[in-house]
């Protein structure tokens, strides 16, 4: 379960990052976003029956411009119920900045489980030629480099929303987004279905009822976290996790779904605030 946690790091730095994409206005119309979202947490399913119920919330911020960079500001708080009185509290929070040329990245990560310190990340990572160069102050001071093909969280989604827009169906690319141990790289395989027109009926919540949102289309996708270091020896083809969720054409996500193999978390959008954004000088 203390995986779960980790990963939802990597899972909700790419909904947060969808407001930072960068070259923003070749990859979607309009301008991004600032805006505060909540998300109420559930058990949809758990297929080994490993996991009774589930519960928490998820609360993130965004600010930021294309001049200045996008910064997001999550936290996670959720319970978990395996039975027989064995109930997991997870407190996660992160705090994250890429520069929107995708060059820069800068993250902190604190984990707690059961009220106790489980874990913390510190660090950043810069662009440099052919290749990522990674500073990590926590976990344990550790310098080493990446392939400059891994892209950052906000690359991710910048060329998720291009692929959809040129009507792609199939976009793999590898993602490095300092959770886990900060060492840790995921190949990720993202499937884009057709796109779902603005007037289309959505099961309501607070983003389709944002009239920043009414008149936008949007798409369902499926993005897949592969363990690169796994594959690279073992060929290893099974995801660590899986999140769904529908993406708007200016980056928000909406109905958001969790699988972590042996169980399945839903996320549904309960807030949503925009926020006024100041324009580059």
């Amino acid at each position: 379960m203390v995986h779960l946690f980790r990963t939802s790091i990597g899972v909700m730095a790419l909904a947060a990052a969808a407001f930072g994409a960068g070259g923003g206005a070749q990859a979607a119309s309009g301008p991004f976003l600032a805006h505060q979202a909540l998300y109420d947490l559930s058990l949809v399913k758990s297929r080994s029956n490993s996991i009774n119920s589930a519960r928490g919330r998820i609360l993130y911020n965004f600010t930021g411009s294309s001049c200045e960079g996008y910064t997001s500001e999550f936290r996670q708080v959720s319970e978990l119920d395996s039975g027989e009185g064995k109930i997991t509290l997870s407190d996660l929070r992160s705090n994250s900045w890429e520069d929107a040329a995708g060059k820069s990245y800068r993250f902190k990560i604190e984990t707690r489980m059961n009220e106790t310190d489980a874990g913390r990340v510190d660090g950043s990572a810069e662009r440099d030629g052919d290749h990522i160069n990674v500073k990590l102050k926590l976990p344990a001071p550790k310098n080493f480099t990446l392939d400059g093909k891994i892209v950052f969280p906000t690359e991710q989604i910048q060329r998720i929303i291009a692929a959809a827009k040129d009507g792609k169906s199939l976009l793999e690319l590898s993602v490095y987004d300092g959770s886990d141990d900060g060492q840790k790289v995921y190949n990720t395989l993202t499937v884009i279905g057709q796109p779902i027109p603005a007037d289309r009926t959505a099961s309501p919540d607070a983003s389709t009822t944002d009239e920043h949102m009414k008149p936008l289309k949007r798409w369902p996708v499926t993005v897949s976290y592969f363990d690169r270091e796994s594959q690279q020896k073992e060929g290893e083809q099974t995801p660590v996790y899986a999140m769904a969720f529908e993406l708007y054409e200016n980056g928000v996500s909406r109905q958001l779904v969790l699988d972590y193999n042996d169980f399945v978390i839903s996320g549904a959008m309960g807030k949503f605030d925009a926020k006024d954004s100041k324009p580059c000088n």
